[in-house]
């Protein structure tokens, strides 16, 4: 399984308050939500209403995928044209088969 994660720093020259900010926020969370299905979420610069931080997550099977994947969802991002982007940290995190190490381990509801 591979993880790709990361942030990205976003201007939004536009917004003179927080509920502005949220307002545009909202707005490129819920697209990019609906467009590549990731978990994204404003994890940084809350009380500049001017700049913010947004993080995501997004998993598959090939790292080629998900760094295609990445790419787009910071092009579509750029051509919202609702916010400029800042600056971005894209790391991604292979994973192996977790679930045989585990398997010794006996949950609440197993039987025994």
């Amino acid at each position: 399984m591979i993880i790709g994660y990361g942030w990205i720093v976003l201007r939004i020259p536009a917004s003179g308050s927080l509920k502005a900010k949220r307002s545009v926020l909202n707005k490129v969370i819920k697209r990019v939500q609906n467009e590549f299905n990731v978990s994204i979420a404003q994890v940084g610069q809350l009380d500049d209403h001017q700049f913010a931080r947004i993080g995501f997550a997004m998993t598959g099977n090939e790292s080629r995928f998900i760094s295609g994947k990445v790419d787009h969802l910071l092009r579509f991002i750029e051509e919202l044209n609702v916010a400029d982007v800042i600056d971005t940290k894209v790391e991604m995190m292979a994973v192996s088969d977790f679930t045989e190490a585990a398997s010794w381990v006996k949950g609440k509801y197993d039987e025994f």
